[in-house]
Protein backbone atom coordinates (compact mmCIF):
# COMPACT_ATOMS: atom_id res chain seq x y z
CA UNK A 1 0.00 0.00 0.00
CA UNK A 2 1.45 3.35 -0.96
CA UNK A 3 -0.02 6.83 -1.20
CA UNK A 4 -3.08 5.43 -2.98
CA UNK A 5 -4.03 3.37 0.07
CA UNK A 6 -7.36 1.60 -0.22
CA UNK A 7 -7.85 2.33 3.45
CA UNK A 8 -8.04 6.07 2.91
CA UNK A 9 -11.51 5.86 1.42
CA UNK A 10 -12.86 4.42 4.65
CA UNK A 11 -11.77 7.34 6.85
CA UNK A 12 -14.74 9.08 8.43
CA UNK A 13 -14.85 12.35 10.34
CA UNK A 14 -16.68 10.78 13.27
CA UNK A 15 -13.54 9.59 15.00
CA UNK A 16 -10.03 10.96 15.43
CA UNK A 17 -7.08 8.99 16.72
CA UNK A 18 -5.94 12.08 18.63
CA UNK A 19 -9.29 12.72 20.29
CA UNK A 20 -8.44 11.14 23.65
CA UNK A 21 -6.61 12.46 26.70
CA UNK A 22 -3.83 10.01 27.51
CA UNK A 23 -1.90 12.18 29.96
CA UNK A 24 -2.79 9.97 32.92
CA UNK A 25 -2.16 6.60 31.28
CA UNK A 26 0.06 4.30 33.33
CA UNK A 27 2.09 2.21 30.89
CA UNK A 28 2.54 -0.45 33.57
CA UNK A 29 -1.20 -1.18 33.39
CA UNK A 30 -1.02 -2.18 29.71
CA UNK A 31 -0.61 -5.92 29.22
CA UNK A 32 -1.20 -6.41 25.50
CA UNK A 33 -1.55 -4.60 22.19
CA UNK A 34 -5.32 -4.68 22.67
CA UNK A 35 -5.01 -3.05 26.09
CA UNK A 36 -2.83 -0.34 24.56
CA UNK A 37 -5.32 0.37 21.78
CA UNK A 38 -8.16 0.59 24.30
CA UNK A 39 -6.19 2.93 26.56
CA UNK A 40 -4.63 5.19 23.93
CA UNK A 41 -7.26 5.48 21.19
CA UNK A 42 -10.91 6.64 21.35
CA UNK A 43 -12.46 3.23 20.76
CA UNK A 44 -15.68 3.96 22.62
CA UNK A 45 -18.56 3.71 20.17
CA UNK A 46 -16.57 1.86 17.51
CA UNK A 47 -19.04 -0.54 15.90
CA UNK A 48 -18.07 -0.94 12.26
CA UNK A 49 -14.95 -1.56 10.23
CA UNK A 50 -15.13 2.02 8.98
CA UNK A 51 -15.19 3.30 12.56
CA UNK A 52 -12.18 1.19 13.49
CA UNK A 53 -10.22 2.33 10.44
CA UNK A 54 -10.97 5.96 11.27
CA UNK A 55 -9.64 5.45 14.80
CA UNK A 56 -6.51 3.38 14.15
CA UNK A 57 -5.40 4.26 10.58
CA UNK A 58 -3.61 7.62 10.36
CA UNK A 59 -3.18 9.82 7.29
CA UNK A 60 -1.03 12.81 6.46
CA UNK A 61 2.39 13.72 7.81
CA UNK A 62 3.11 13.45 11.55
CA UNK A 63 4.80 16.37 13.26
CA UNK A 64 8.11 14.52 13.11
CA UNK A 65 7.54 13.48 9.49
CA UNK A 66 9.90 15.88 7.76
CA UNK A 67 12.80 15.10 10.07
CA UNK A 68 12.39 11.36 9.63
CA UNK A 69 11.26 11.50 5.98
CA UNK A 70 8.06 9.60 6.75
CA UNK A 71 4.39 9.99 5.90
CA UNK A 72 1.37 7.98 7.00
CA UNK A 73 0.25 8.18 3.37
CA UNK A 74 3.28 6.19 2.21
CA UNK A 75 3.74 3.36 4.70
CA UNK A 76 6.13 1.30 2.58
CA UNK A 77 8.68 4.06 1.97
CA UNK A 78 8.33 5.12 5.59
CA UNK A 79 8.96 1.55 6.72
CA UNK A 80 12.15 1.41 4.68
CA UNK A 81 13.28 4.81 5.96
CA UNK A 82 12.71 3.98 9.62
CA UNK A 83 14.18 0.48 9.44
CA UNK A 84 17.21 1.85 7.60
CA UNK A 85 18.41 4.03 10.43
CA UNK A 86 17.68 1.71 13.36
CA UNK A 87 21.30 0.59 13.85
CA UNK A 88 22.60 4.15 13.67
CA UNK A 89 20.25 5.60 16.27
CA UNK A 90 20.52 2.53 18.48
CA UNK A 91 24.33 2.74 18.64
CA UNK A 92 24.25 6.51 19.11
CA UNK A 93 21.87 6.35 22.06
CA UNK A 94 23.56 3.36 23.70
CA UNK A 95 26.89 5.19 23.57
CA UNK A 96 25.91 8.81 24.17
CA UNK A 97 22.55 8.77 25.98
CA UNK A 98 22.55 5.95 28.54
CA UNK A 99 19.54 7.39 30.37
CA UNK A 100 17.51 7.39 27.16
CA UNK A 101 18.67 3.86 26.39
CA UNK A 102 17.52 2.65 29.79
CA UNK A 103 14.18 4.38 29.35
CA UNK A 104 13.85 2.67 25.97
CA UNK A 105 14.64 -0.78 27.39
CA UNK A 106 12.15 -0.25 30.20
CA UNK A 107 9.39 0.59 27.72
CA UNK A 108 10.26 -1.77 24.87
CA UNK A 109 10.32 -4.83 27.16
CA UNK A 110 6.78 -4.14 28.38
CA UNK A 111 3.91 -5.92 26.54
CA UNK A 112 2.52 -2.66 25.11
CA UNK A 113 2.66 -3.69 21.45
CA UNK A 114 5.90 -2.24 20.06
CA UNK A 115 6.47 -5.42 18.08
CA UNK A 116 6.03 -7.32 14.83
CA UNK A 117 3.62 -9.77 16.46
CA UNK A 118 1.37 -10.27 13.44
CA UNK A 119 4.06 -11.63 11.13
CA UNK A 120 6.70 -13.07 13.43
CA UNK A 121 4.82 -14.57 16.36
CA UNK A 122 6.54 -12.58 19.09
CA UNK A 123 3.36 -11.25 20.68
CA UNK A 124 3.50 -7.73 22.17
CA UNK A 125 7.23 -7.70 23.00
CA UNK A 126 9.96 -8.06 20.37
CA UNK A 127 13.15 -7.14 22.25
CA UNK A 128 15.26 -8.98 24.78
CA UNK A 129 15.87 -7.61 28.27
CA UNK A 130 19.12 -6.05 27.06
CA UNK A 131 17.31 -4.12 24.31
CA UNK A 132 18.45 -6.33 21.43
CA UNK A 133 15.80 -7.12 18.81
CA UNK A 134 14.31 -10.62 18.79
CA UNK A 135 13.39 -10.35 15.11
CA UNK A 136 15.06 -8.65 12.18
CA UNK A 137 12.06 -8.16 9.90
CA UNK A 138 11.79 -4.56 8.70
CA UNK A 139 8.70 -3.81 10.78
CA UNK A 140 10.45 -4.49 14.08
CA UNK A 141 13.53 -2.23 13.68
CA UNK A 142 11.29 0.42 12.11
CA UNK A 143 9.03 0.62 15.18
CA UNK A 144 12.01 0.59 17.51
CA UNK A 145 13.90 3.22 15.52
CA UNK A 146 10.85 5.46 15.83
CA UNK A 147 10.64 4.77 19.57
CA UNK A 148 14.31 5.58 20.11
CA UNK A 149 14.18 8.72 17.99
CA UNK A 150 11.10 10.07 19.75
CA UNK A 151 12.68 9.44 23.14
CA UNK A 152 15.83 11.28 22.16
CA UNK A 153 14.34 14.18 20.24
CA UNK A 154 10.92 14.96 21.74
CA UNK A 155 9.27 15.43 25.10
CA UNK A 156 6.69 12.72 24.33
CA UNK A 157 5.59 10.63 27.28
CA UNK A 158 5.91 6.86 27.11
CA UNK A 159 2.18 6.66 26.41
CA UNK A 160 2.49 9.10 23.50
CA UNK A 161 5.41 7.12 22.08
CA UNK A 162 3.50 3.84 22.26
CA UNK A 163 0.58 5.51 20.52
CA UNK A 164 2.80 6.67 17.66
CA UNK A 165 4.33 3.20 17.31
CA UNK A 166 0.84 1.68 17.16
CA UNK A 167 -0.22 4.13 14.44
CA UNK A 168 2.57 2.76 12.25
CA UNK A 169 1.85 -0.79 13.28
CA UNK A 170 -1.73 -0.28 12.10
CA UNK A 171 -0.51 0.84 8.68
CA UNK A 172 1.79 -2.15 8.37
CA UNK A 173 -0.69 -4.70 9.77
CA UNK A 174 -4.07 -3.19 8.95
CA UNK A 175 -6.15 -6.35 9.06
CA UNK A 176 -5.11 -7.38 12.56
CA UNK A 177 -5.01 -3.89 14.04
CA UNK A 178 -8.44 -2.96 12.67
CA UNK A 179 -9.82 -6.23 14.02
CA UNK A 180 -8.28 -5.57 17.44
CA UNK A 181 -9.71 -2.05 17.47
CA UNK A 182 -13.15 -3.43 16.69
CA UNK A 183 -12.82 -6.04 19.41
CA UNK A 184 -11.79 -3.64 22.17
CA UNK A 185 -14.44 -1.16 21.02
CA UNK A 186 -17.14 -3.81 21.19
CA UNK A 187 -17.86 -3.78 17.47
CA UNK A 188 -18.80 -6.59 15.12
CA UNK A 189 -15.81 -8.44 13.68
CA UNK A 190 -17.86 -11.04 11.82
CA UNK A 191 -18.21 -9.05 8.62
CA UNK A 192 -14.77 -7.53 8.09
CA UNK A 193 -14.01 -6.69 4.48
CA UNK A 194 -10.73 -7.96 3.16
CA UNK A 195 -7.84 -5.79 4.35
CA UNK A 196 -4.14 -6.42 3.75
CA UNK A 197 -2.59 -8.66 6.36
CA UNK A 198 0.83 -7.05 6.03
CA UNK A 199 2.13 -3.98 4.24
CA UNK A 200 5.80 -3.84 3.33
CA UNK A 201 8.15 -6.78 3.11
CA UNK A 202 9.78 -8.59 5.98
Amino acid sequence: IGSDSALTGFISKTFSSDGKDISNININDLKSTGHSIAALFPVEGVSTQEDAIAVIISTGIPEYGQELAVSFDDPVSSLNSLAGFYQTIKQDIKKNNPDVWQRYVNLATKPVGISCEFCCGLNAVAVKTDGELMCGCKHNPAMHALTLWLMKNTDYSDAEIVKEALKWKALWYPKDMVKLTLQVGGGDTSSLDELPGMVGGC
